[in-house]
């Protein structure tokens, strides 16, 4: 009994020290663990920080491929214009190089028609502000007749421009009776208004014209519409210038009978507006010319 409990005891000890001898060796391997998680951690961090560059290094790269490339688009245009500044070039080179066997006689005659296209141009400038000014003279003459007798019904006077002249007709029932070339009362104070405006034209010219409807005349001492429509016309002209003192070298009198009817001779309303005495301010090529002299 004694031997085995000496046994025991001394195997007490021993296993007292092994134990103690695990503990330091897990402890050592526990921070050994420790140290490798914590080197782990670290690797992992630097790792998303090197996927972190890689994209910004991506990104950077493809946005140097996109403005390497819209320089080489950029060089390509240049290249281009200057392709074509070399083929323009030689084109005036080729031309200057033709122009230069012209002959001193050719190039004056170029100069002559050069200057003459240049005078006829300004001649039709010019000609062109004449007919304007004309034109703008004519406007002004009907604004001053209009002002003058606008008091009148439309129907039985007009007054217009057309063809670079101006026309002022007046219905037959304002100046003269049915079938006659008497002027009325009523019709003296229609021309005394015309003729006013008139003699503040002294220059211009004008032509009466006598005007009918297509009834033929019956009887008496006017023998049909050109004597009647004359009748009328050198009536108008004497009053003008009897009455109203306008010279009688401005004024033409003329007849035109029923063979310019300005509406339809089958009806009555027609036929009243064909009846007219017409006063035709005619523009004068001697004054026109003198508006091109007039700068």
């Amino acid at each position: 009994m004694r031997l085995k409990y000496l046994t025991l005891i001394g195997f007490v000890p021993l296993l007292v020290g092994t134990s103690c001898v695990s503990k330091k060796a897990f402890r050592a391997e526990a921070a050994k663990l420790e140290n490798l998680q914590n080197i782990h951690t670290s690797l992992q961090t630097d790792l998303r920080n090197c996927e972190t560059n890689k994209n910004a290094a991506n990104q950077k790269i493809s946005k140097l491929e996109a403005d390497n490339s819209a320089l080489e688009g950029r060089i390509k245009d240049l290249l281009n214009q200057i392709d074509f500044l070399k083929d323009n070039n030689n084109v005036v080179i080729k031309q200057l190089s033709d122009l230069s066997v012209i002959s001193s006689s050719q190039a004056e005659s170029i100069k002559k028609s050069l200057d003459n296209i240049g005078a006829k141009d300004m001649y039709i400038q010019d000609l062109q502000s004449a007919i304007a000014r004309k034109d703008s003279l004519n406007m002004a003459l009907v604004m001053n007749l209009k002002g003058a007798i606008g008091d009148l019904n439309d129907s039985d006077i007009e007054i217009k421009v057309d063809k670079s002249a101006v026309y002022v007709s007046i219905s037959d029932k304002l100046l003269f009776k049915t079938g006659s070339y008497e002027v009325t009362d009523k019709a003296m104070g229609v021309l005394a208004k015309v003729a006013k405006v008139l003699q503040n034209q002294p220059e211009i010219e004008f032509i009466v014209e006598g005007h009918t409807d297509n009834v033929p005349i019956k009887g008496g001492p006017i023998k049909d519409n050109w004597d009647l429509s004359v009748l009328r016309a050198t009536s108008v002209v004497r009053i003008l210038q009897n009455n109203f003192g306008l010279q009688p070298k401005r004024m033409t009198a003329g007849g035109r009978s029923e063979y310019v009817p300005v509406a339809d001779n089958t009806t009555v309303e027609g036929r009243s507006k064909n009846r007219r005495t017409r006063i035709v301010i005619l523009p004068q090529l001697d004054q026109f010319f003198k508006l091109l002299e007039t700068k």
